[in-house]
């Protein structure tokens, strides 16, 4: 367990009185930054306000004191309301805590087994197509309350959209104006006073015009009742053997959202701040998370790219940002929860709404239609089933389609072609044909490319081509830098043919991985490790010997 080292073990070197400073501001203005987000992004996922605060509190710091990054911040995020919105409205808040905790458990393996680096490889149409669908459904999801329609709202967004059209004419037009104050403050507000978050100004400034002009606008205390102050007491969901067997899928889809969330967060601040983090730390920071969280009556959370952005460009030197800033939350918890309680619903949705403006990226559809319209496709794709059906669906999808486009890519780049002095290209050396006196019947075929399970049929195919039955075969691989074990199955059955039909084999400058895998499976032994040439030059010494021995001598 040495190698897992939490980053904010090596933060405090030549720390002072100054970084301090820095941290503790960036820490209490993303506190700030992050009440309203918190609160907003339970009260989406189907459960009350406060537990959205303690999730920012336990997660924030956990991920703060135990994660891989110096600078990240955790709490609810926008990615995981329709899932966990989806769990709720199934399984209960008590599904959910278990789902929450089992996908932290996952977390936590993946990351002590060294697999954080693994997930940078999550292809980027996919990514973009289900951020961009989460964007959607939030959207959709919120106008709800931004218009003060106060109604109980289907789970897919075109059934919502439905709704909403049915029911526009019951539109509450001072929700609506509390709403659009909001949007107004957020977009406006930075142009002139950078240092105040607009969100808890926008917070603030609704919550007091809704209070003393009367406006009829439902609020955190109107749909659930005064936040209690305090503290959440202990909370641990029951568990069966059963209730896990069931939320093994929504679990797994928590985890994974989770951690390709929490590491492009933590990728995001490297770029910012030139930094490197510890994915596989980071997981296991972020497993922790998810099965404190729950026991303190919170949601599933991971890294928001949006508050460890913002926390860097605060000014946040180390994880003693993210400490304050679930400090932050707490004191709200503790002293402040009632005033909570004066919000208007529609404020929250409108700050919601400029989240998922943020999410949707609409760039990305028109960088990827420039690029291959394979990549397009995955990402509408992806995006479309995630609208309309759910994420996990939307997800799948997109992962299989891009499996296979790039699986008919690699394909397009491994051959297997019959090579001869002639078809040799311009050149000298101990690989080159160019010049060589080759024996009669002996046939060299040339592999390039991974040689793998899509591959497998091109070596058939080369082989059945070959016309009649030479003495001697030679495999040049010095351009596999890979193998598989459907690509050796292949090829093993190929050499077992040719040996049958008394064929005898020779092999070129095999790379690491492949002469590894052949190894390892016996095929070296079983061919003879005088089969195995380090170049053309010799094996063609090894082939002249070979045709000057009897048949038995093989």
């Amino acid at each position: 367990m040495r190698a897992f080292r939490p980053a904010i073990l090596s933060a405090f070197t030549n720390y002072g009185r100054a970084d301090f400073s820095a941290d503790l501001l960036a820490g209490i203005t993303v506190g700030i930054i992050a009440l309203p987000l918190a609160i907003g992004f339970a009260i989406a996922s189907g459960v009350a306000p406060q537990q959205g605060l303690w999730t920012g509190i336990v997660a924030g710091a956990a991920v703060a004191l135990l994660g891989g990054s110096r600078f990240q911040i955790a709490g609810p995020t926008g990615a995981f309301v329709p899932v966990l919105f989806s769990i709720v409205a199934q399984y209960g808040y008590g599904g959910l805590a278990l789902a929450a905790m089992m996908a932290g458990v996952m977390l936590i393996a993946v990351g002590a087994l060294k697999m954080g680096r693994l997930l940078k490889f999550f292809p980027y149409p996919v990514v973009a197509g289900f951020t961009s669908g989460i964007a959607v459904i939030i959207f959709c999801g919120q106008l709800n309350e931004f218009l003060g329609l106060g109604l109980k709202m289907p789970e897919h967004a075109p059934q919502q959209i439905k709704t909403l059209a049915l029911h526009l004419r019951d539109l509450n037009w001072y929700a609506l104006a509390t709403g659009a104050l909001t949007l107004a403050i957020v977009y406006l507000w930075p142009r002139l006073i950078k240092r105040v978050p607009a969100s808890i100004v926008a917070v603030i400034a609704t919550a007091l015009l809704a209070h003393f002009a009367g406006w009829p606008v439902a609020t955190i205390g109107s749909r659930f009742g005064e936040l209690p102050s305090g503290w959440p007491g202990w909370h641990f969901p029951a568990i069966s053997l059963d209730s896990m067997r069931q939320l093994m899928a929504p679990a797994f889809t928590i985890a994974a959202l989770g951690a390709i969330e929490s590491l492009l967060s933590a990728m995001v601040a490297d770029g910012m701040a030139e930094t490197r983090h510890d994915p596989n730390q980071e997981l296991i920071g972020q497993g922790i998370a998810n099965i404190l969280s729950p026991l303190a009556g919170g949601i599933a959370a991971t890294g928001a790219i949006a508050r460890t952005a913002a926390n860097i460009r605060n000014g946040g030197r180390t994880p003693v940002a993210g400490v304050v800033h679930s400090l932050v939350l707490l004191v709200v918890a503790l002293v402040a929860a009632p005033l909570v309680s004066y919000i208007p619903l529609a404020t929250l949705s409108a700050i919601l709404l400029t989240v998922a403006v943020r999410m949707a990226e609409a760039h990305t559809f028109v960088e990827l239609w420039r690029g291959p319209r394979s990549d397009f496709g995955v990402m509408v794709t992806a995006f479309g089933l995630t609208v309309v059906f759910d994420l996990t669906i939307g997800v799948a999808a997109g992962l299989i389609m891009a499996m296979v486009l790039f699986l008919r890519q690699m394909e397009s780049v491994s051959h297997i072609r019959l090579v001869t002095p002639e078809s040799e290209p311009e050149g000298t050396g101990t690989h080159s044909m160019r010049g060589k006196d080759i024996p009669e019947g002996v046939v060299l075929y040339r592999i390039e490319g991974p040689l793998f399970f899509a591959a497998a049929e091109n070596l058939e195919q080369a082989l059945r081509g070959s016309g009649g039955t030479p003495k001697v075969v030679i495999f040049r691989m010095r351009n596999v830098p890979a193998m598989d074990a459907s690509g050796l199955h292949a090829f093993r059955i190929a050499i077992e043919k040719l040996r049958r039909d008394g064929v005898k084999i020779f092999l070129t400058a095999v790379q690491p991985q492949p002469m590894k895998v052949m190894f390892e499976s016996g095929l070296v032994s079983w061919l003879g490790e005088q089969k195995f040439c380090a170049d053309l030059d010799d094996a063609l010494a090894s082939v002249r010997l070979a045709l000057a021995k009897p048949k038995s001598a093989d």
